[in-house]
């Protein structure tokens, strides 16, 4: 559906909504590492701007704090501080950049021969498993929390219909928070102190990060995952506005979009971005797949940004609430990297599979660590690298082989 059916108050109530679809997940994962929600808001809203400059307004796709990343930057920040952490994100950027150029120079070819699903499968994984005990460990301190908002976001997920089944989420969230609020468990004298309106950090208390190259060679082998993912949302977003966006623009004009707006947030003190598959199933319900309605959602994310009550209240959400929702939400990402291996008929009957599987996947639940002088990787990062270097090396067996061998 084009806006120019709709008058511009439904537009604008449309771009609202479509932010709230992905409003749960932009502040949830600030809030998990540490960082300023408002400022989340902020560069959300300008990474969007970014994209759809660079993708000449053509796309219909909003950006948002990426789960990806969260173990990375909650490892990062313990070795090497938070401004450490956030200087690694240029390192996230830089390999936009190299995707992009790599396929407006080879085409879409040349990734999937280097990131099959063999070897992004169990990325994807891993970046679930990773983070099980953090929320078992934010759960347990209040189980009876953890479990309404549990239990609501389930029930939302499995039972809801229409928009409400996109925001599961926000539900269970704001389910946890009443109960919270009911039991005496929220504090409420830093939201009553905050100002109603205030500039997030990322412009009240600007300065560039400062740049170190063990975070930023840290973070490189992360954004593998998110690079990947990007290339299939853009497909989604193309089947549902049907048209053809890796045409044109491009893909490698998306994949730029992404570096860019990944640069700015680091810049700006806030999170990684990337492309929100909840806002494309948002499209799809409402039929409205117009760039115009998701720039209004970009303008919106700034405007709550400076909203200083708002930011205040979401800090205030007790680290219980957030445990029971993280407890479905990493179940749910490990569970995409199995159903990534299913949907292209990974075969577990070939030996290379199935030692590029185990590997990446010990390494990375195991924590091995790669060091030399005073540089480390490990965790996903050191899997991801491990599991395309396998899948380069080992020789390809006929899978016909592989099957005579299963059935002797």
């Amino acid at each position: 559906m084009n806006t120019t059916n709709l008058s511009p108050f439904r537009r604008t109530v449309v771009g609202v909504q479509f932010l709230f679809v992905a409003f749960g997940a932009t502040v949830l994962v600030p809030l998990l590492v540490g960082l300023d929600p408002a400022t989340a808001l902020f560069t959300a809203g300008l990474g969007t701007f970014i994209f759809h400059l660079v993708t000449k307004g053509k796309v219909p796709i909003f950006l948002g704090s990426s789960f990806a990343f969260i173990a990375s930057i909650i490892a990062a920040t313990k070795q090497w501080g938070q401004a450490g952490a956030l200087a690694g994100i240029i390192g996230v950027s830089l390999v936009y950049f190299i995707m992009s150029a790599l396929i407006k120079w080879q085409g879409k070819k040349l990734l999937d021969k280097l990131f099959p699903p063999i070897v992004i499968g169990p990325v994807i994984i891993l970046i679930g498993l990773s983070l099980s005990t953090s929320a078992v460990d934010m759960a347990k301190t209040n189980w009876l929390l953890a479990a309404i908002s549990l239990t609501v976001a389930i029930l939302v997920l499995s039972l809801g219909r229409g928009l409400i089944k996109l925001v599961p989420v926000v539900c269970g969230i704001v389910a946890g928070y009443i109960v919270a609020v009911c039991m005496g468990d929220v504090d409420f004298s830093k939201v009553a102190a905050a100002p109603w309106i205030a500039l997030p950090p990322a412009l009240s208390d600007f300065h560039l990060p400062q740049f170190a190259w063990e975070p930023f060679l840290y973070m490189i082998p992360v954004a593998i995952a998110p690079v990947i993912e990007h290339i299939g949302d853009v497909y989604v977003v193309g089947a549902v506005a049907d048209k053809d966006f890796v045409k044109e623009p491009g893909l490698h004009r998306t994949m730029l979009g992404d570096g860019l707006a990944c640069l700015a947030a680091c810049i700006f003190g806030g999170p990684p971005v990337t492309t929100y598959s909840e806002v494309t199933g948002a499209m799809s319900i409402t039929k409205i797949t117009h760039p115009q309605v998701i720039r209004i959602a970009a303008a919106t994310a700034i405007v709550f940004s400076v909203i200083g009550k708002l930011s205040a209240l979401l800090q205030s959400i007790p680290s219980a609430v957030l445990g029971g929702i993280m407890l479905l939400l990493f179940g749910t990402i490990a569970s995409v990297g199995i159903q990534n291996l299913i949907q292209h008929k990974v075969n577990l009957n070939i030996t290379r599979n199935t030692i590029i599987i185990s590997v990446t996947l010990t390494m990375g639940i195991g924590g091995a660590v790669l060091s030399w002088g005073d540089f480390a990787i490990s965790g996903i990062g050191l899997s991801a690298v491990v599991g395309m270097v396998l899948n380069l090396l080992l020789p390809k067996e006929k899978e016909n082989d592989s099957n005579a061998k299963a059935d002797e």
